[in-house]
């Protein structure tokens, strides 16, 4: 049987998750704002939550339909099969979304959609009382142009959540957003990569789990693994294939740095919860203490912004040494996101190409010198 799946996208990123879908062997694939959709099975369900790097959180559509009023909402939501996916004791949560429709009210579109699924349910199993004390499935109902999106997700906790960071320093990068700061480098592994701003890590795991071939969600688990018609050995299966495909050998060492110490130290924590502290060698020093001996390398990086009280000069600083860096050293890329609309001034030298990003809602450019 076919599916359809959104993977939700960050903004800035969509291209990214569609290209992603590619590698992954997926063919049917339309790119839409925030979102990517893919045509699959139930395999692919297993797979794109398994694998995906900078997807946020894979959504199963259930329907699609105009919805101009409430009655068009209930009778479309009532319409789809709903006996064929929750079973009598499913735990059903609907949240909701809308945007450029008529039916705006929010808490009234959700009340309306678990109504006309108590009803489907209702008629199916012959009974009005249900309670809703089995497996969870979230339902959302998305309203955009009066067409209603009813969609169940089978990610749970967001995939972001890899499952190797307990904890976290300050301002934490997403690690969706991280694996994409790689992917947007190029960086495949083959030469040095350096993060001189590590924080927790999370650039330079996620580097070094791409570099790896490790399966993002490799050690997590999947609300759809409750799914009664999802057979738990697909997820197996997924697993086992996935640690097959982990690269053990020809990897160059990652290299991270901080000049907190207490961050270093969480981020080796994390790396080894990760299971790749061995490619990865953390130190504590300044940016200005940074030792660069190969030749070629790649410098990815989420230095602070200046957005504090007295921090500008420090930061010009920062950057300005990253621009003697990159001077020192003409056979590195550097890819530098910051939310410091003076960047590029005090670097010294206006980058190869821009892509705005928002790291968190906080509105940023990665700034890519690769030439």
């Amino acid at each position: 049987m076919e599916y359809t799946l959104i993977a939700t996208a960050p903004l800035g990123l969509e291209s990214v998750v569609a290209n992603e879908a590619r590698r992954l062997g997926f063919t049917e694939i339309q790119t839409e704002n925030g979102r990517v959709r893919i045509q699959t099975d139930l395999e692919g369900v297993v797979k794109s939550n398994l694998w995906f790097r900078t997807a946020d959180r894979i959504l199963l559509v259930l329907g699609e339909f105009p919805a101009y009023t409430f009655d068009d909402l209930f009778e479309g939501t009532r319409a789809l099969p709903w006996d064929e996916w929750l079973a009598e004791d499913a735990k059903f949560p609907v949240s909701g979304r809308s945007h450029k429709s008529q039916l705006s009210s929010v808490p009234a579109c959700q009340s309306i959609v678990k109504k006309a699924i108590v009803k489907k349910l209702s008629d199916a199993y012959m009974t009005n009382w249900f309670q809703e004390d089995g497996a969870t499935y979230p339902i959302e109902v998305m309203l955009l142009n009066d067409i209603a999106t009813i969609t169940l997700d089978t990610s749970g906790a967001g995939l972001h959540k890899r499952g190797y960071r307990t904890e976290a320093g300050a301002a934490p990068m997403k690690e969706t957003l991280a694996a994409a700061l790689v992917i947007l480098s190029r960086w495949h592994g083959e030469r040095a990569l350096l993060d001189p701003f590590c924080g927790s890590g999370t650039i330079a795991i996620e580097a070094a789990l791409y570099a790896a071939n490790i399966a993002p969600g490799l050690n997590r688990d999947f609300i759809s693994e409750q799914f009664e018609w999802i057979p738990k050995r697909l997820f197996k299966e997924a697993r086992d294939a996935a640690r097959d495909q982990i690269k053990q050998t020809d990897l160059h060492p990652i290299y991270a740095s901080d000049i907190d110490a207490k961050a270093v130290n969480l981020a080796n924590a994390n790396a080894a919860r990760a299971g790749v502290d061995s490619l990865v060698q953390f130190s504590t020093r300044a940016l200005k203490n940074i030792e660069i001996v190969e030749e070629r390398g790649v410098l990815i990086g989420n230095p602070p912004y200046g957005e504090r009280m007295g921090e500008a000069n420090e930061v010009r600083q920062l950057y300005e040494t990253l621009g003697k860096i990159k001077n020192q050293h003409p056979g590195w890329s550097m890819y530098i996101l910051s939310g410091q609309p003076l960047f590029e001034r005090w670097f010294g030298k206006a980058a190869d190409k821009r892509r705005k990003l928002y790291n968190g809602r906080i509105e940023c450019q990665y700034y890519q010198y690769t030439k």
